[in-house]
Protein backbone atom coordinates (compact mmCIF):
# COMPACT_ATOMS: atom_id res chain seq x y z
CA UNK A 1 0.00 0.00 0.00
CA UNK A 2 1.67 3.21 -1.11
CA UNK A 3 2.13 5.59 1.73
CA UNK A 4 0.01 8.52 0.43
CA UNK A 5 -3.05 6.57 0.19
CA UNK A 6 -5.64 7.77 2.66
CA UNK A 7 -6.41 4.97 5.50
CA UNK A 8 -10.31 5.15 6.18
CA UNK A 9 -12.36 3.83 9.20
CA UNK A 10 -14.75 4.36 11.14
CA UNK A 11 -13.61 7.29 12.72
CA UNK A 12 -12.29 10.47 11.16
CA UNK A 13 -9.80 13.05 12.08
CA UNK A 14 -11.06 16.56 11.64
CA UNK A 15 -9.22 19.98 11.75
CA UNK A 16 -10.90 23.10 13.39
CA UNK A 17 -10.08 26.20 12.61
CA UNK A 18 -6.98 27.00 14.87
CA UNK A 19 -5.66 24.10 12.97
CA UNK A 20 -5.37 22.03 16.24
CA UNK A 21 -6.36 18.30 15.73
CA UNK A 22 -10.24 17.57 16.90
CA UNK A 23 -10.45 13.52 16.86
CA UNK A 24 -14.19 12.66 16.10
CA UNK A 25 -16.36 9.62 15.97
CA UNK A 26 -18.66 9.10 13.26
CA UNK A 27 -21.26 10.37 15.83
CA UNK A 28 -19.75 13.68 15.86
CA UNK A 29 -19.13 13.30 19.51
CA UNK A 30 -15.43 14.63 20.47
CA UNK A 31 -13.42 11.80 22.29
CA UNK A 32 -10.05 12.87 24.51
CA UNK A 33 -7.07 12.86 23.29
CA UNK A 34 -3.59 12.52 25.16
CA UNK A 35 -3.09 15.31 26.91
CA UNK A 36 -7.09 15.50 27.92
CA UNK A 37 -6.21 12.09 29.75
CA UNK A 38 -3.16 13.63 31.06
CA UNK A 39 -5.10 16.63 32.45
CA UNK A 40 -8.27 14.39 33.78
CA UNK A 41 -5.14 12.08 34.96
CA UNK A 42 -3.59 15.07 37.05
CA UNK A 43 -7.16 15.58 38.61
CA UNK A 44 -7.83 12.13 40.01
CA UNK A 45 -4.36 11.78 41.18
CA UNK A 46 -5.12 14.97 43.13
CA UNK A 47 -8.29 13.64 44.60
CA UNK A 48 -7.05 10.07 45.28
CA UNK A 49 -4.50 12.22 47.61
CA UNK A 50 -7.02 14.12 49.05
CA UNK A 51 -9.17 10.90 50.13
CA UNK A 52 -6.51 9.22 51.22
CA UNK A 53 -5.38 12.44 53.49
CA UNK A 54 -9.09 13.12 54.24
CA UNK A 55 -9.41 9.29 55.57
CA UNK A 56 -6.44 9.15 57.61
CA UNK A 57 -7.71 12.42 59.41
CA UNK A 58 -10.81 10.48 59.84
CA UNK A 59 -9.41 7.99 61.90
CA UNK A 60 -8.69 5.38 59.04
CA UNK A 61 -12.11 5.30 57.43
CA UNK A 62 -12.28 2.65 55.44
CA UNK A 63 -14.55 3.90 52.67
CA UNK A 64 -12.47 7.06 52.17
CA UNK A 65 -9.37 5.24 52.05
CA UNK A 66 -10.15 2.59 49.49
CA UNK A 67 -12.20 5.30 47.29
CA UNK A 68 -8.96 7.13 47.70
CA UNK A 69 -6.78 4.71 46.39
CA UNK A 70 -8.61 3.74 43.83
CA UNK A 71 -8.61 7.11 42.57
CA UNK A 72 -5.13 8.00 42.45
CA UNK A 73 -4.63 3.86 40.71
CA UNK A 74 -7.02 5.33 38.16
CA UNK A 75 -4.88 8.74 37.75
CA UNK A 76 -1.72 7.02 37.29
CA UNK A 77 -2.65 4.92 34.72
CA UNK A 78 -4.17 8.32 32.83
CA UNK A 79 -1.17 10.30 33.58
CA UNK A 80 1.65 7.66 32.32
CA UNK A 81 -0.32 5.01 30.29
CA UNK A 82 -0.87 1.35 30.69
CA UNK A 83 2.16 0.11 29.43
CA UNK A 84 4.38 2.56 31.07
CA UNK A 85 2.67 1.89 34.18
CA UNK A 86 2.47 -1.58 34.10
CA UNK A 87 6.38 -1.74 33.23
CA UNK A 88 6.74 0.52 35.85
CA UNK A 89 5.28 -1.53 38.80
CA UNK A 90 6.29 -4.73 37.32
CA UNK A 91 10.04 -4.19 36.88
CA UNK A 92 12.10 -7.26 38.53
CA UNK A 93 13.54 -4.67 41.04
CA UNK A 94 10.20 -3.40 42.34
CA UNK A 95 8.18 -6.57 42.44
CA UNK A 96 8.65 -6.30 46.70
CA UNK A 97 7.70 -2.59 46.36
CA UNK A 98 4.82 -3.40 44.10
CA UNK A 99 3.40 -6.66 45.83
CA UNK A 100 3.51 -4.79 49.38
CA UNK A 101 1.84 -1.14 47.67
CA UNK A 102 -1.10 -2.96 45.73
CA UNK A 103 -1.36 -5.99 48.34
CA UNK A 104 -2.23 -3.10 50.75
CA UNK A 105 -4.59 -1.64 48.21
CA UNK A 106 -6.43 -4.94 48.24
CA UNK A 107 -6.73 -5.02 52.24
CA UNK A 108 -8.16 -1.57 52.29
CA UNK A 109 -10.76 -2.84 49.81
CA UNK A 110 -11.33 -5.62 52.44
CA UNK A 111 -11.97 -3.19 54.63
CA UNK A 112 -8.57 -3.62 57.30
CA UNK A 113 -7.60 0.12 56.78
CA UNK A 114 -4.95 0.37 59.56
CA UNK A 115 -2.68 -2.88 58.50
CA UNK A 116 -3.61 -1.89 54.40
CA UNK A 117 -1.73 1.57 55.14
CA UNK A 118 0.95 0.10 56.34
CA UNK A 119 1.38 -2.09 53.63
CA UNK A 120 0.69 0.34 51.11
CA UNK A 121 3.23 2.89 52.99
CA UNK A 122 6.55 0.45 52.79
CA UNK A 123 5.09 -0.58 48.82
CA UNK A 124 5.37 3.17 48.41
CA UNK A 125 8.77 4.05 50.11
CA UNK A 126 9.61 1.12 48.67
CA UNK A 127 9.15 1.72 45.08
CA UNK A 128 9.92 5.42 45.33
CA UNK A 129 12.96 5.40 47.06
CA UNK A 130 15.33 6.13 44.37
CA UNK A 131 13.38 9.14 43.31
CA UNK A 132 13.04 10.63 47.26
CA UNK A 133 17.09 12.28 46.38
CA UNK A 134 15.85 13.81 42.95
CA UNK A 135 12.63 15.58 45.22
CA UNK A 136 14.68 16.47 47.87
CA UNK A 137 17.01 18.38 45.65
CA UNK A 138 14.43 19.72 43.66
CA UNK A 139 13.35 21.11 47.19
CA UNK A 140 16.25 21.75 48.65
CA UNK A 141 17.23 24.12 45.55
CA UNK A 142 13.66 25.42 45.33
CA UNK A 143 13.14 26.71 48.72
CA UNK A 144 14.68 30.21 50.20
CA UNK A 145 14.17 29.68 53.62
CA UNK A 146 18.14 28.86 55.09
CA UNK A 147 16.87 25.93 57.54
CA UNK A 148 15.22 24.19 55.00
CA UNK A 149 17.63 24.39 52.15
CA UNK A 150 20.15 23.13 54.07
CA UNK A 151 17.78 20.38 55.05
CA UNK A 152 16.57 18.93 51.87
CA UNK A 153 20.16 19.13 50.88
CA UNK A 154 21.61 16.97 53.27
CA UNK A 155 18.24 14.43 53.00
CA UNK A 156 19.36 14.46 49.53
CA UNK A 157 22.52 12.76 50.02
CA UNK A 158 21.45 10.29 52.56
CA UNK A 159 19.39 8.06 50.09
CA UNK A 160 20.88 6.31 47.33
CA UNK A 161 19.26 6.21 44.17
CA UNK A 162 18.74 3.07 42.06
Amino acid sequence: MPSNTPVYNLCTFLKDRSGAGLQTDCGGVRSATGGQFQEIGVGTTGFGIFFILFGILLYFDSVLLAFGNLLFLTGLLLIIGLRKTFSFFFQRHKLKGTSFFLGGVVIVLLRWPLLGMFLETYGFLSLFKGFFPVVFGFLGNASDIPFLSALFRRLQGTSSMV
